[in-house]
């Protein structure tokens, strides 16, 4: 949108987040000289002082109580949340085999106290084992039903069938195409538009519903016409949800993985599945008729939902 309001010519969006060092927090106390027992805030997912006051009118819900919500509203049983999950992590492998991350992955050296740095070129996070130069799916449907619910007792979500919590950064270059030709780059694909939405905080999950359909409205296209998605899986319970409730189709939606294999480092998943759906309209683009649409859509905890969609260029 700055570029469109002319407010600059060059821009890199960019997300960053380490939530394996997130700190500890201690708030400041309400009184000169406090006394008492102090209570130290887990900041891994953001936020968590809570007003109590406000806690009191309006409680505030776990993410994974919020999937709870879903899955028991929409009746989304243990077994399909683990099925998702599963194949989220099997379509992650098959992507790995297939050397499709290589061309959105920037190895990082990582120096050693003896020897040589480590060059860490391939997502940690998705459930492998390496035999030869292949990757092997290590998990299964019944390590996945042997799991504890996570967040509600006799509940259906699960640490399997979450997503995970790691590290991880991706930007995007930003730019007119009239920028683009003066700098002798070739643009990839073309910002068409974003919308954002609010959700009951207790179904935080159901945000890329009314956020799609409100961008969708907004720019006169139709869901059919999407030939890529790339929706946040939060929880396994949640994409469904949202699936469900879209009409997302599974043959498109998340192809080579999403959240629950390959993480959400919660600052960086929005550029990442940026950049992960726009590489993936570039393998595909070849075979697919013009204009060619792609939706990244993902939920945000507290209620809010956002979409954004980009077209395919390839130069254009």
């Amino acid at each position: 949108k700055a570029v469109v309001a002319g407010e600059g010519d060059v821009f890199v969006g960019a997300g960053v987040e380490s939530m394996s060092r997130a700190p500890w927090a201690i708030p400041k106390p309400e009184h000169p000289r406090p006394v008492g027992h102090w209570t130290i805030w887990d900041t891994t997912v953001g936020w968590r002082f809570n007003n109590p006051r406000l806690d009191a009118l309006y409680p505030i819900v776990s993410l994974g109580e919020t999937a709870e919500n879903i899955a028991a509203e929409l009746n989304i049983s243990r077994v399909e949340q683990d099925a998702f999950a599963l194949e989220s992590q099997r379509r992650a492998v098959a992507a790995l085999n297939a050397g499709k991350f290589k061309d959105e992955i920037v190895p990082i050296p990582v120096p050693q106290r003896r020897g040589d740095p480590i060059l860490v070129d391939t997502d940690e996070h998705p459930r492998y084992r390496v035999e030869g130069d292949q990757f092997i799916l290590d998990t299964s449907i019944e390590q996945l039903a042997r799991l504890k619910p996570a967040f509600r007792p006799g509940g259906t979500v699960t640490a399997g069938n979450s997503s995970g919590i790691n590290d991880g950064a991706a930007a995007l270059l930003l730019m007119s195409r009239e920028k683009a030709r003066e700098l002798g780059l070739r643009p990839l694909a073309r910002w068409l538009g974003s919308a954002v939405a609010g959700v009951d905080p207790g179904v935080m999950g159901y945000g890329p519903v009314p956020a799609t359909e409100k961008l969708l409205s907004r720019i006169g296209l139709r869901l059919k016409q999407i030939g890529l998605v790339e929706l946040n899986e939060a929880f396994a319970a949640q994409a469904l949800g949202v699936m469900c409730k879209l009409g997302l189709r599974h043959e498109i939606t998340n192809v080579n993985g999403g959240a629950i294999a390959l993480g959400h480092p919660t600052g960086c998943s929005g550029a990442r599945i940026l950049v992960t759906l726009i590489h993936e309209m570039k393998r595909r683009a070849p075979q697919e008729s013009r204009p060619y649409y792609g939706l990244a859509t993902l939920c945000v905890g507290v209620g809010m939902g956002v979409a954004t969609l980009v077209e395919w260029m390839d130069g254009d």
